[in-house]
């Protein structure tokens, strides 16, 4: 969501189009994802549990933020400014609902709390709420219009006020939900390696192997969790940087990584947060009722994780059955 004019700024008509087309091309993938990730929360009933409930709200975020990216300019008036107030409201919405899921994942892992179900009010209020004003405060120096046929942005930012309001209402708390995510992933393994530690004193064998192999999932799980957004956002907060240093003064080539990797947070979320071995198994059950001329197209390796891998992965938290 870098500003249009670091975007566009006095770049030809020829690479605003194609920055237009990156961007489309982009979001119609996260659409896709994330619309892949609701429809599966809708569909099948085995998936509608509060960790992936989560799961399923960010995925509608992506997906809403992927629909009004990719609309086009809808001309001047009221749907401009709609088109403008929503992707910044469904953006800001998708990186705070990775933070509740980390916040779920450390509340249930690190601190053994089983509470976590009750608290689903506050995370709606938390993420809606705050996302609400975020995209209100951004309209202080700002101001609405479009770009012809360059495509999908009706937001422009006017000055090095409405810059510094932007940086505010989307970069800090972009960066704090990175931050966030980073230290909660950082205590997970920790506590996993005092654990394992402990194991080594004991003299426990199974129970060592049982939490070296928790320690290796959750760092193969959650050591690219915070990275999405990090790799999603980095180039646009350069961007922007840049546009506050020099204005009119773009890059060509940063604009096309800006606007094409945050674009494809979406994706890359759906895939990270929504193709776990739940989804998988779901699917594949679904599948093996086709009949058999169909399901023999189907990949060969799609037998299901077991019921203990299964619930060592994130969406599908069951740690109220361990304790």
């Amino acid at each position: 969501m870098a500003t249009v004019q670091a975007v566009f700024g006095n770049l030809p008509a020829s690479d605003r189009r194609i920055l237009t087309a990156v961007n489309s091309g982009a979001s119609s993938f996260s659409l896709l994802g994330s619309g892949f990730i609701v429809l599966c929360y809708l569909c099948f009933k085995e998936l509608r549990k509060f960790s992936f409930k989560l799961v399923f709200f960010l995925a509608l975020s992506d997906m809403l933020y992927s629909f009004f990216s990719i609309v086009g300019d809808p001309s001047k008036g009221f749907f401009c400014y709609a088109q403008a107030y929503s992707t910044h409201f469904f953006c800001v919405a998708s990186f705070l609902w990775t933070t509740t899921i980390a916040f779920t994942l450390h509340r249930t892992v690190v601190r053994h709390k089983t509470d976590v179900e009750d608290m689903e009010p506050i995370f709606h209020l938390y993420v809606w709420g705050t996302s609400l004003v975020m995209t209100v405060i951004r309209s202080i120096g700002n101001e609405h219009g479009h770009f012809g046929d360059l495509g999908a942005w009706c937001w422009t930012q006017t000055g090095r006020t409405g810059k510094v309001v932007h940086f505010i209402t989307f970069y800090v708390p972009l960066w704090g939900a990175i931050i966030f995510n980073g230290v909660t992933y950082f205590q997970v393994i920790r506590m996993l390696n005092n654990a394992t530690r402990m194991a080594v004193d004991m003299s426990n064998r199974a129970y060592q192997q049982e939490a070296r192999a928790k320690e290796q999932l959750a760092l193969n799980q959650w050591g690219y969790y915070p990275l999405i957004l990090v790799g999603s956002w980095s180039f646009a907060t350069i961007n922007h940087i840049h546009d506050f240093i020099e204005p009119g003064h773009n890059i060509f080539w940063l604009s096309v990584l800006d606007i094409g990797m945050a674009a494809l947070m979406g994706l890359f979320n759906s895939i990270a947060y929504g193709l776990n071995s739940s989804v998988r198994r779901a699917i594949y059950e679904r599948l093996d009722l086709l009949p058999e001329r169909f399901r023999r197209w189907r990949p060969k390796n799609t037998k299901s994780r077991g019921p203990q891998q299964e619930e060592s992965e994130l969406v599908l938290l069951k740690i109220q059955d361990q304790q």
